[in-house]
């Protein structure tokens, strides 16, 4: 009790000196001992960059509409319009014309209707608000909303060249909105004029609207109960109603206005002809077959039909999704294509949201000539075309299937090699799917040219199936270069038989090859991507083919003795760098490549160990896999680094480090954070309860992966928001006999051995995607907490879950001893090694590509018996416990709200009392530095950051000859030198003392299987950039940055004094941050998890930007999120789609060239010549004056209470604008724009009736010299 006070007063009383903010320069002491504060060299380093350089916007989005909801089509125009349940549209025409823009109101899209021709769009959304867009501007804004306040809308109608629309609404009546003004006419269409008096039944809702080709006075009206009725505008009367038992869902005419056709919710056809609407002249059942007993079996509805007619074919098309028998089940959605006898039934993979057939004339009463469908799927977009017999799909040239499998990683590269994406697309090219349709995109809209900033960029995509996609983002497009299948290294896992007991025959899990990480150099083209199931892959890109063995490292990262982390006496002062020197400990030897394993040990996925043939592009070296011990799953990999100069990879977890040199094959370093301390561990290190041994594990090891995806748990599926669905077995009598005594369920008191930790020393945050939670229940559970949230976040506003006194119940701790390999094992609580025989060892909690994590703000302080419970509701895992599992119900609805959430309400007073926390390694970076205090030349070193903001120096010792440094070991000396920071280490970077970013020496890129001189290998050429020639004696002074997720700190190499610190967030922490350059200049740029974007200069860390960018963050947001070079950002905003973004003012001012246009002006399409006999004979078009009925002189206005009419949010201004001389000098241009077209088009006419009048006097002069000599009696 008395330590417990002690450490108490600690923190009420000592500061840790947070440092002063930006321009200010802070030193600190050495963490241990208070030191004398040490006094740096003066340097003077100009910054070029100010506030006014920075700006926040975005610029373009990529993917596929996130739960598409409506479309539109402008057949002049060519563009094509979606919207979505969120309230977002997406206008798309030809490649590099692709718009975005959204509601605020956030109401989903219920219709979209094109103006046609006119560069404008009406939306109608769920919110009953009616939108007009204006297209043409590169980025469309609204220019009128009209609310309705009393009726619901739910169907809309603009005929062709109108600009009166038609509104049905829920309650059967049908409303015109003038388009010009926005505003209701008091014409109003009653649902009880419509139908008959003696209906005693209300006919429904509005569900079909649309002119008469014949007759554009008459306005056909279907009611969702089966009433059509036709309408006579002029004479405000009905002409004809029909009734029909079976419910409408479209209406679809003939172009020559005589017929119609209905598709029913029984799966029905319904032909109807204007002579006699009595009953329909044709009813047909396209999937229902007829039953013995004469009887059409039930179908499912027909949700929509289209009926079109061809020119050189009497035979019309009839196109339809639904319909299919319901005795059929398990078949997917279908669109079935009727063109004269032919019947052709597309599949689909996804569920058809609707469709639309492309045709060559916006005329209604005109042939109508179909030539593609557009088909909206819930997760997919495809174009059929109808020219040809087989009907294929046009190759989409948008990113449409960033989403094919779930996203689970991100990575953006600006600035990459010239030659690097034309290498990417050769070898990507080859393997591009074929049986597409040879003509070409039919949404040929609009125009777009490459802006003036333009330079190489590429995005990385890592999914859930273990796939890497390379894209080429350069000038604001996305275009497919590259795939990589990352499970082609490992032998396929069998569904079979291992070992005995309940998992007996396991099935494997869908997603064991997922990415969590990737590590790219574009320069040498090393890509390292680190996988679910704790392994490393390296691959090397090569122009040809090759048959190679695939390495394989077996590492033993694993940590028993786990110690308790508390405040040492000194710890709350300023944190400054320690060095010492003591012994350090020896490294693990490296295992064989192919050693053989003990039963206590093994990996997770098994490497091919055949020669593997592999095709050009990035070719599988290297595996790095971390191995069972002791029956108990690797920790997943938090952190990673490549340096293609050293040959090394060097890799953490929240056991400790790995150092692997891939061009030996062996491992060089193996050991937990605990040993690189040394005897400079700042910590004191309270040891557990010893526990007992585990019991024999061979048969769990020999389980392997069939426990390591147990179907005890909820599979990750490939959809978009599913969660794995954790469950608990019963523990044994033994294991609740034999738990700690610290690791109660309920803590209401404090322990004797309480442990505790300082607020400067938060526990871990990495980056890991995936995470592991150990299966046992409340008492004595040990759960490995996911590293990419903050422990604090069991402090919702700043209250504990638990008592103030005692730790969570049952969090695993790492640090203390660690064991040497097969030593015995150290002292703890229970473990996972005490289940019961049939217990699964492992479990995988939901995947990071599925998952949408919520974290609610909770307003109350009691209820969370243990931290299972807390863990349930920030995580959104479902972990049951025994006793619980048959009585609690899960409700998916209540899950789903909870996805969608994001509280960023995070209170800085986070109870530090109690907390145990494994101290991971969450940053590695390899760069030429200062390793320790004396060192006159930077040397190779490894940075090494951990999750209690804890530096470390590594100098290595690389040979420089390519022979030796094939033959000659890499040396490796951990000084103990320890830097100190706030939270965890995120990133490191190395600035000269000119402030220019010292990038870490790589090797170019050589093809390792050219066949160039087989007998002389080609030397290594390796690229080492040497500090600025500006300044003068730079060579002995560096800058490093190091960043964590609280704060910023600047320290001067090889002094390691401390120049500056910025505190980045106190209510927060930092998710993201990198050191980008910007207009010349480097700066640091940070996103917070309560959505803030930052950037701070360097060296002097002054804030330069500071923007609440994203109101309403979330996980997928914080495991995507990603800075590059140039000003550039991006994150998934949605499971389908990537969002880019620009930080900076040069690109926000140069963002409007970079975008497309959507509207061309173009002359609207000539109505076809019927000929004389036709036009003669049949009926023609009638038109009629729309403005006479409708308008406000003969209609009168509307109740002012039905809708209000809401100007855009430009539009004051713009009305402001338009009196003053610049609104009348834009007038003007635009006037003498169309006047000049005009002009240019009354040319035109007028030369051609010049040629017509000549050819007409000729023949009339050859025609009176033929006659003028003729008798009458001659004719």
């Amino acid at each position: 009790m008395k330590k417990f006070r002690k450490v108490l007063d600690g923190l009420t009383t000592t500061s840790s000196n947070p440092g002063s903010h930006g321009g200010s320069p802070s030193c600190g002491s050495a963490a241990g001992t208070p030191t004398a504060t040490p006094t740096p060299r003066e340097i003077d380093i100009p910054e070029t960059l100010v506030s006014e350089n920075f700006q926040i916007c975005k610029t373009v989005r990529h993917g596929f509409p996130y739960q598409p909801t409506a479309m539109a089509f402008d057949p002049v125009q060519k563009i094509l319009a979606i919207g979505s349940r969120g309230g977002g549209i997406r206008i798309l025409g030809q490649p590099g014309v692709d718009s975005f823009c959204q509601h605020e109101s956030g109401a989903a899209v219920l219709q979209l209707q094109f103006l046609i021709n006119e560069g404008a769009l009406v939306s109608a959304c769920a919110d009953d608000t009616l939108h007009l867009w204006n297209l043409r501007q590169r980025r469309p804004a609204i220019l009128h909303s009209l609310k309705f306040n009393r009726e619901r809308i739910t169907f809309c109608h603009l005929p062709f060249q109108s600009k009166w629309l038609y509104v049905g609404t829920e309650r059967g009546n049908t409303h015109i909105v003038n388009i010009e003004s926005f505003v209701l006419s008091g014409y109003v269409i009653m649902w009880n004029k419509a139908i008959e008096l003696s209906t005693k039944t209300h006919p429904g809702p509005v569900v079909h609207l649309s002119d008469s080709p014949k007759d554009e006075g008459k306005l056909l009206i279907g009611f969702e109960s089966g009433t059509i009725v036709m309408w006579d505008l002029r004479v405000k009367k009905v002409d004809f109603r029909i009734y029909y038992d079976e419910a409408v869902h479209s209406v679809s005419w003939h172009h020559e206005g005589r017929q119609f056709m209905c598709s029913h919710s029984d799966g029905s056809l319904s032909m109807w002809n204007l002579r006699n609407t009595a009953k329909p002249f044709q009813v047909t059942y396209p999937h229902g077959k007829t039953q013995r007993d004469g009887r059409k079996e039930s179908c499912k509805p027909i949700l929509k039909v289209e009926y079109k007619t061809c020119r050189n074919s009497s035979e019309p098309f009839v196109i339809f999704s639904g319909g299919l028998s319901y005795d059929q089940a398990g078949r997917r959605p279908t669109l079935t294509i009727m063109h004269g006898k032919a019947i052709t039934v597309l599949e689909m993979d996804h569920p058809i949201v609707d469709f639309m057939v492309l045709c060559d004339t916006p005329y209604i009463n005109d042939t109508q000539e179909p030539y593609a469908v557009v088909v909206l799927l819930e997760k997919d977009f495809i174009v059929v075309d109808l020219t040809q017999s087989n009907f294929p799909i046009f190759e989409n040239p948008y990113p449409m299937d960033i989403h094919e499998s779930p996203v689970t990683c991100t990575a953006y590269f600006a600035d990459c090699p010239p030659d690097l994406i034309p290498a990417l697309y050769s070898i990507g090219a080859k393997n591009k799917k074929t049986g597409y349709s040879h003509k070409d995109w039919p949404l040929s809209g609009g125009t777009w040219t490459v802006g003036s900033q333009s330079y190489p960029e590429i995005i990385i995509t890592g999914h859930a199936d273990g796939t890497l996609k390379f894209w080429d983002a350069t000038t604001m497009t996305l275009q497919m270069l590259y795939k990589v299948k990352t499970w082609k290294v490992f032998e396929k896992p069998r569904g079979v038989s291992l070992g005995e007991g309940p998992n007996k025959g396991v099935e494997l899990d869908d997603d064991p090859y997922a990415i969590q990480m990737i590590n790219w150099c574009p320069h040498s083209r090393l890509l390292c991507v680190v996988g679910i199931s704790a392994n490393l892959i390296l691959f090397r890109f090569s122009r040809h083919e090759a048959n190679t063995n695939i390495t394989a490292l077996e590492v033993r990262l694993h940590c028993d003795a786990e110690d308790v982390i508390s405040l040492s006496d000194t710890e709350n002062q300023s944190a400054c760098p320690s060095e010492n020197r003591g012994p350090s400990p020896s490294p693990q030897a490296p295992p064989s490549p192919r050693s053989t394993t003990p039963e206590s040990t093994m990996a997770c996925l098994k490497v091919k160990e055949r020669v593997v043939r592999m095709p050009p592009g990035f070719q599988a070296e290297l595996v790095v896999q971390l191995q069972w011990v002791d029956g108990e799953p690797p920790q997943p990999i938090t952190s990673l680094d490549i340096n293609s100069a050293y040959g090394l990879v060097a890799l953490g977890n929240t056991n400790g480090l790995a150092l692997v040199d891939y061009i030996q094959k062996t491992v060089l370093l193996c050991m937990s954070t605990l040993e690189l301390y040394g005897p400079a561990d700042p910590f004191q290190r309270l040891t557990r309860s010893p526990r007992r041994n585990r019991q024999s594990t061979s048969d769990l090891c020999m389980r392997g992966l069939s426990s390591f995806y147990s179907d005890s748990k909820k599979r990750i599926r490939t959809s978009y928001q599913s969660l794995t669905e954790l469950s608990d077995n019963q523990v044994s009598a033994d294991m609740e006999r034999s738990k700690s005594p610290t690791s109660v369920p309920y803590p209401a008191f404090v322990s004797g051995d309480a442990r505790v930790q300082g607020e400067g020393l938060r526990p871990a945050h990495c980056s890991p995607v995936f995470y592991l939670l150990d299966n046992v229940r409340g008492p004595g559970r040990k759960l490995s907490l996911p590293t990419d949230l903050k422990p604090e976040l069991d402090h919702v506003n700043g209250h504990c879950p638990g008592g103030a006194g005692a730790p969570p119940p049952g969090v695993g701790g790492v640090g203390g001893r660690a064991r040497a390999p097969g030593g015995p094992l150290g002292g703890e609580g229970p473990r996972l090694g005490r289940r019961g025989p049939g217990r699964p060892p492992f479990r995988k909690a939901q995947s990071a590509a599925c998952m949408e994590i919520s974290l609610p703000v909770s307003t109350h302080t009691e209820g969370y018996a243990s931290r299972r419970a807390m863990l349930q509701q920030l995580h959104g895992v479902s972990m049951y416990s025994h006793d619980e599992h048959h009585t609690s119900s899960y409700n998916w609805g209540e899950r789903e709200s909870r996805e969608n959430s994001f509280s960023r309400s995070r209170s800085s007073s986070v109870c530090s009392i109690d907390r145990e926390t494994r101290e991971a390694v969450s940053a590695l970076h390899f760069a030429e530095s200062f390793g320790r205090k004396g060192d006159a030349m930077p040397t190779p070193c490894l940075w090494v950051g951990t999750s209690l903001g804890l530096v470390m120096l590594i100098p290595l010792s690389v040979p420089t000859d390519d022979q030796e440094r094939l033959e000659d070991p890499v040396g490796v000396a951990p000084t103990g030198t320890v830097l100190m920071l706030k939270g965890s280490v995120l990133r490191f970077g190395i600035l000269d003392c000119g402030g220019a970013v010292v990038p870490a020496p790589y090797e170019m890129w050589r093809d390792t299987n050219s066949g160039d001189d087989p007998d002389r290998p080609r030397r290594r050429k390796l690229i080492n950039f040497s500090p600025s020639s500006s300044q003068e004696n730079t060579h002995d002074a560096q800058l490093a940055v190091v960043v964590s997720e609280r704060q910023a700190r600047v320290f001067l190499m090889p002094s390691q004094a401390c120049l500056y610190v910025h505190n980045i967030t106190e209510a927060s922490f930092v998710l993201r941050a990198d050191i980008v350059s910007v207009s010349s200049s480097v700066c640091l740029a940070c996103f917070c998890a309560n959505g803030h974007v930052m950037t701070l200069s360097l060296p002097s860390l002054r804030p330069l930007l500071d923007v609440n960018y994203l109101p309403c963050t979330d996980m997928r947001i914080a495991r995507t999120f990603c800075f590059t070079h140039g000003g550039q950002a991006l994150y998934l905003n949605s499971p389908t789609e990537i969002q880019r973004i620009t930080y900076t003012q040069e690109m926000c001012d140069n963002l409007q060239e970079m975008l497309g246009e959507l509207f061309v002006p173009i002359e609207n399409p000539e109505v076809q010549n019927r000929g004389f006999l036709k036009g003669f004979f049949g009926s023609t078009a009638q038109t009629f004056d729309r403005e006479e009925l409708f308008g406000e002189a003969a209609a009168g206005k509307a109740s002012a209470s039905l809708a209000r009419h809401i100007p855009g949010q430009n539009m004051e201004g713009m009305k402001a604008a338009a009196g003053g001389v610049v609104g009348d000098l834009a007038r003007a241009r635009i006037a003498l724009d169309e006047r000049g077209q005009r002009l240019g088009e009354l040319e035109d006419r007028t030369a051609l009736l010049m040629t017509s009048a000549e050819s007409f006097s000729k023949n009339a002069h050859a025609l009176m010299l033929k006659c003028k000599d003729k008798k009458w009696y001659q004719w």
